[in-house]
Formats: C-alpha cells, structure tokens, sequence
C-alpha cells in the first residue's frame, strides 16, 4: 500500500506515525506531506529519513489511501484530487463530516456501511468517537431516547499553540495567541465558535454526528463543551435516558465486552477513568456508572480517551485497516 499522510508535522500526524508503527501497518510507499514551510525537509520515521512532500506532489504520485490532518481548507481543496485518482482519503477534519454523499465512520460502531466506492471518508470529531463508542451497545440494547453530555475537554484539541500557551502561563507569560481568556487555573465554555443558536461549533458537531453515526435520527441530544486546562484527554459527563429500563450490571457487562472499551468504575477503591491514565492509549475508559435518581431508565457515566489517539489518529488508522481488512483498498 501506498499511503500519505498529510499534515505530518502537526500533532495529529505525528499521533497517526506512531500508531501506524505500533499497530504495524505495511506500506510499500510512505509520502509526508505538510506545509510549504516545511516541504524538503526530513522527518525521521522507523530509522529512516523521509523528506517532506508538497501536497501536489504526494497527489501526483496517487497514494491508495491518505490519511488528512491538515484543516478544513486543505480538505476541501485538495481530498477530491486525491480521490479523482483513485486514492481513499480518511480526513481527521470536520469539512466532509455532514457531507450526506460523505461516510462518517467510528469502526466498532458503523465500519460495516463502508463500500468499495468511498473515495473520502470522514473522522468523526474527537468527543464524539468516544461517546458514540460506548453509546452504540446501549442503544442496540435500550434504544437511547435523550442523552445529555457535558465534556471537558484537553488543550490538545486545540494544536500545539494552545499546549504552549498553558505551559507558558505557567511560567509566567499571560500573552493569549490562541484563546481569548487565559486558560491555565481557568475552565472556558467556549470551544470553537458560536452560532447564532448560542451553541458552539463543537457542540452542534457532537449533536449531529451522534446521529449520523448511529442512524438514528431520533436520538435528542444536548452538549455543553468546555475547554480545561489538562492534556492527555478529553473528558465526558454523560446522561443516558433510554426508552426501556436497564439493569446496572448488564450495562457493565455489556460495555465491558465491547471491542476498544475499558470500564474502570471501583469507586471504592478511588477507580475511575482519569486523562492522566488514559494519555497514550488507544482504548476509551468508562466509569462512574450508576443509576439517575432524578427520572427513570436513566444513566449517568463518565467516558475519557486520549483526543489525539482514538480521538484522530487511531480511529483514522483504524478506518484503513478496516478497509484492508475487507479488501476495500483496490
């Protein structure tokens, strides 16, 4: 196989390197691509140097599957050239996500409606791959009538300048080049920006690619996004009416046989998904399991992954092994 990655030098593409040497993806071909700043450079990858491609070169040389984490814009552009040669793109950005015409894929949970003919393939948005991921057997199982999410989310999702940003208000450097408030010692409810319903981008994102996911239209979702000053991962609050009653151990049992998901929920003994731990791994984390008292059929848990790991870059990775897998890759 031959596969580009483009945006290579960003934090995503560099999370999508490791996976691809972790999970031991064979390639005959690798072309990383970045921005024109960075094209003739060399990035070294498994003891070999790799000098960086324009994008209209890597195009030129028709890579059968593209892995994209370079922007809405570079997506729009440049995902349909690639496809008219006959490459997949797997695009990490959210410019094909809504596309009707355009996949939107969580492996575990709707790999089976991928085909032959789906040249570009859209990466859900990083909160929403966790929560869809242990949502999916509930739903099969209860049907989902409302969910309510509140997230709290990593500085990661944001690009390396707002990493610098904590980091450098730590040290004493309040200049704010990437949010409009400081974020260290703070919490902003604002990711993304806001629409004229007085939601955020990120919000409405979470609301609709639920649905799109799981197929179901009627699912009633309602997400406040919040940006917190961690790295590691994002964190998920999140309330579950369903329309049929559960029994709180056959939950358990069913996310704990669920492909790609861990239940850490010992409360006990202080057991619960935290971002620290789940830094680095690919696997989403789910706990603080337990009944809602305020209504019926109701469930609260808490869910955490890594937002640069299955949040972008292994879910990515995951869609081209899924494709491989199933021969979809001509």
């Amino acid at each position: 196989m031959r596969l580009a990655i483009v945006g290579a030098t960003g934090l995503v593409g560099q999370e999508v390197l490791k996976v691809i040497e972790e999970r031991h993806i064979e390639f005959s071909d690798l072309y990383l691509v970045a921005s024109a700043k960075s094209v003739g450079q060399t990035l070294l990858f498994k003891d070999k140097k790799y000098t960086i491609k324009s994008i209209e070169e890597a195009c030129n040389l028709a890579p059968e599957v593209a892995i994209f984490s370079a922007g809405g814009g570079t997506s729009l552009e440049w995902a349909p050239k690639f496809a008219e040669k006959g490459c997949i793109v797997i695009d990490n950005s959210s410019a094909w996500r809504m596309d009707p015409s355009k996949k939107l894929i969580v492996p575990e949970v709707n790999g089976h409606v991928l085909r032959i003919d789906d040249r570009i393939i859209a990466n859900p948005n990083c909160s929403t791959i966790q929560m869809v991921l242990a949502l999916a057997p509930l739903h099969v199982k209860y049907k989902i009538k409302r969910v309510v999410v509140s997230t709290y989310q990593s500085v990661t999702g944001t690009g390396k300048n707002a990493v610098d940003q904590m980091m450098n208000e730590r040290n004493g450097d309040k200049t704010l080049n990437v949010y409009p408030h400081p974020i260290d010692m703070n919490i902003l409810p604002h990711i993304d920006s806001f629409l004229e319903n007085g939601y955020t981008k990120e919000e409405m994102k979470m609301v609709n690619e639920t649905k799109k996911i799981m197929g179901d239209q009627s699912i009633a979702l309602t997400a406040t996004t919040v940006r917190v000053p961690a790295v590691g991962g994002h964190s998920e609050s999140v309330n579950v009416e369903f329309h049929n009653d559960f029994d709180l151990q056959e939950v358990r049992n069913l996310l704990e046989s669920t492909p790609g998901i861990i239940v850490e929920d010992d409360v006990q003994n202080n057991i619960y998904p935290m971002p620290i731990n789940a830094h680095g791994k690919d696997e989403v984390f789910v706990g603080r399991l337990r009944r809602d008292e305020s209504q019926p059929n109701t469930l609260n848990m808490w869910i955490v992954a890594d937002n640069l790991r299955k949040g972008a870059a292994t879910n990515a990775v995951q869609i081209a092994e899924f494709l491989m897998e199933k021969s979809l890759v001509v």
